[in-house]
């Protein structure tokens, strides 16, 4: 088994303390005793040692040296002090000293210093409290002053003068700007200010001695040679970040953080790696804004690239180009909006002629270049009295608009859906319907390519003053050869519940026209229903899709319900609703071309057969079928004796009623072979005597592990209506489909 890194290090460091020989009594955080000994009256004990004594006697750190049998010398870093106590109560452990140059008697200045800040791992003592010795080139006034000359001078105005200091924010930088730092001295108690003190005073408590804590530092592993240089790096690494943290918070709020102040080396170089990393961070986001927009400008202009060699390609173009503002001069600078689309904006425009337009503007968001293309494309080489009229376009960067011919009577859903009545007559709405057909009969034959609108509803459909429709928006729109029969497409286009069943049901039958068929029977639906044809909030349940229930009623032998209306409309109606049950077929193979269409709905109602039921709604949806669902008809038997009574029958089989010898009652489900690869049905919800919910009909189930939140089936199942988007729209969800059951997503 491989070790990894981390692991392999710390083998390696205990291989280390294992090894070394004073491991055991490093960890410990001891050396070796040899027992107290004595320099005058000073007791020398662990981890404290005299020079005299063997190396492995105390610590080497706390080394002392004992001259003329009454004095003990502890030299420092910065100057020598004598010991004159030394106290080992644990929570007590403390060092009287006194400065050497005190006890020879002279007139000699005390010139040692204790630490200026403490070094957990290198300092043994912490002074409480310290004064300053300074020199100064000019002799100072300031009672915070006090001459640190022991005996009296020759000449008073001898230069440099020395003196006692102790700030006032214990702030080091605080004192004149002509001293200079000598040492600093361990003092007893705190000093706010030094008034009332004398130069003999402070003298007096100078050779009294001063009491300074001393620590034994925790340091692990003190003999091992390799243990000591990590140690070092550590204690490196930790003054380096407190020297850098402390210098930053020093400059950038001095007035709270005045005593995180180090040495003007450190202070200086600190800032200086402040600035040198604020600027790399400065220059990187400076680069990487540079980047970010050099590439969405690279976009764009690729974007205008495309557009510009399309528009360059095609010379026979009628439309005219307008610069933008020429467009905000034409809509008055978009005040009055007629619509949103999924595309864009439309605004009211007046050329200069005084002819009336609407001007689409496409969303930033959406004008990725291919719908301008695909509209310009399709709308600016037809010409036909069904299709609408592109007069111009604008490109400017991302600035994209077309230019139409102004529909005074707007689109046809705002007619059919409206709360008011619909003031259309049957003939016109018949007339409507014809002139809708030859504009996508045209589309589809009459031009040297044909063109497929993949989005045929009323909202695109616009009626000039005359109601004369025109076929509109050609974003989704698509170019093929007029020997294709079959096209391919990456992702299904449209809009819900007019999207033919082949665009996301591969096994249907491919992709061609009769997408555009399929849309226009869906909307002749609409025209006659005056009404979306999935709609929750009628009365009665029976009639919540429009297409199932007239379907149901002629199949009966029933009419429309028009109310009161001539033979005439009645004959116009019942005509519109045959033709699209024939344009709502499921299998593309099914639906008829629209010069048949157009052909139907130029016939006599007569002429005209019912077809077989569109089997995406197959199931009976109505009332009455539910309650025979739910009512076992005892008189119903099959002629297989074996399976007397039938309770359903569904697309994927029978379903009889069945006993078992413990007299339970059973549901046996009979799969039919010619159904079951079809693979279209709803969830069944069964209810028990109680009312209880059961969920039913698991013939489209699929099973994946708890952790798979996205998953990929390799078609869309599931039920018209209750089929989530995302199962067949694959640029939902960055092309990954989320199951989706009923109505509600499982994460």
């Amino acid at each position: 088994m491989m070790l990894r890194p981390k692991h392999l290090l710390f083998s390696l460091l205990a291989l280390i303390l294992s090894l070394s020989p004073d491991a055991s009594d490093a960890r410990l955080g001891r050396s070796h005793h040899c027992g107290p000994s004595l320099c005058g009256n000073v007791e020398i004990s662990w981890p404290f040692r005299l020079k005299a004594q063997p190396h492995k006697c105390g610590d080497k750190r706390f080394e002392l040296e004992c001259k003329r049998n009454h004095t003990v010398s502890y030299p420092m870093k910065y100057g020598d002090f004598y010991v004159l106590h030394i106290s080992y109560v644990n929570d007590n452990h403390t060092l009287r000293l006194v400065d050497a140059s005190l006890i020879d008697g002279n007139c000699s200045i005390p010139r040692s210093s204790v630490p200026n800040y403490y070094n957990y791992y290198e300092d043994i003592i912490n002074p409480s409290y310290t004064l300053y010795l300074v020199n100064c080139t000019t002799k100072m006034n300031s009672a915070d002053y006090v001459d640190a000359s022991r005996c009296p001078t020759n000449s008073s105005s001898s230069s440099p003068w020395t003196y006692f200091y102790s700030p006032r924010e214990s702030n080091i930088s605080d004192f004149h700007q002509s001293c200079t730092f000598v040492a600093q001295l361990p003092w007893p108690f705190r000093l706010s200010n030094m008034s009332g003190l004398s130069t003999f005073d402070i003298y007096g408590h100078l050779l009294k001695g001063v009491d300074v804590s001393w620590y034994v530092p925790d340091t692990i592993w003190p003999s091992n040679p390799v243990l000591k240089v990590l140690q070092l790096l550590v204690s490196i690494l930790q003054t380096t970040i407190f020297a850098y943290i402390g210098s930053n918070l020093h400059f950038l709020l001095p007035g709270i953080f005045r005593n995180y102040y180090y040495e003007k080396g450190t202070y200086y170089i600190s800032l200086a790696t402040s600035g040198i990393i604020l600027g790399r961070t400065l220059l990187g986001m400076f680069c990487l804004i540079a980047f970010v927009t050099h590439k969405l400008m690279r976009r764009h202009l690729s974007m205008d690239d495309n557009i510009e060699n399309f528009l360059q390609t095609q010379n026979n173009f009628m439309p005219i180009r307008y610069s933008y503002s020429e467009i905000k001069r034409m809509t008055e600078n978009f005040k009055v909006k007629l619509g949103q689309g999924g595309f864009g904006s439309v605004f009211k425009g007046k050329l200069r002629s005084g002819r009336l337009v609407a001007v689409k503007m496409l969303d930033k968001s959406k004008a990725n270049g291919e719908d301008f293309i695909s509209e310009v494309a399709t709308v600016g080489r037809i010409h036909h009295v069904n299709v609408v009229q592109l007069v111009g376009f604008c490109v400017e960067g991302s600035k994209q608009a077309l230019v139409y011919d102004f529909m005074t009577n707007g689109s046809l859903d705002k007619i059919l859906f409206s709360k008011e009545t619909c003031t259309l007559s049957w003939p016109k709405l018949l007339e409507i319907a014809l002139g809708v057909a030859r504009g996508i009969e045209y589309l589809h034959k009459g031009c040297q390519m044909q063109i497929l609108h993949f989005d045929i509803k009323p909202h695109n459909i616009l009626l000039d003053g005359n109601f004369i429709p025109k076929v509109s928006d050609f974003g989704l729109a698509k170019l093929y050869s007029v020997d294709d029969s079959i096209i391919s497409l990456t992702a299904a286009r449209g809009t819900l519940g007019y999207i033919a069943p082949e665009l996301f049901y591969k096994n249907i039958g491919g992709i061609s026209y009769k997408a555009d068929v399929y849309s226009f029977g869906m909307l002749l639906m609409e025209m006659v229903g005056r009404r979306k044809n999935l709609n929750v909030s009628v009365e009665q349940s029976s009639r919540i899709y429009f297409p199932s229930w007239i379907y149901d009623r002629f199949d009966q032998g029933k009419g429309i319900e028009l109310g009161d209306v001539t033979e005439v409309d009645e004959n116009i109606a019942r005509k519109i609703v045959m033709v699209a049950l024939w344009c709502i077929q499921m299998k593309p193979n099914n639906r008829p071309p629209m010069s048949k269409v157009l052909e139907m709905l130029e016939n006599e109602v007569e002429l005209l057969e019912l077809p077989p039921k569109p089997f995406l709604f197959s199931l009976d949806m109505s009332s009455e079928d539910h309650s025979k669902t739910n009512t076992v008809d005892e008189a119903t038997t099959s002629k297989n004796k074996g399976f007397k009574v039938k309770l359903e029958e569904k697309r994927f089989g029978s379903m009889f009623r069945g006993k078992l010898h413990s007299d339970r009652l059973v549901a046996v489900k009979l799969l039919g072979k010619s159904r079951a690869s079809e693979g279209f049905i709803r969830p069944i919800i069964l209810l028990d005597e109680n009312f209880i919910p059961k969920v039913s009909d698991f013939g489209l189930v699929k099973l994946y592990s708890v952790d798979d939140c996205i998953i990929s089936p390799t078609t869309a199942r599931d039920t018209l209506g209750y089929l989530a988007p995302n199962c067949f729209t694959k640029t939902l969800e960055a092309f990954r489909i989320k199951l989706m059951f009923i109505v509600s997503e499982c994460y």
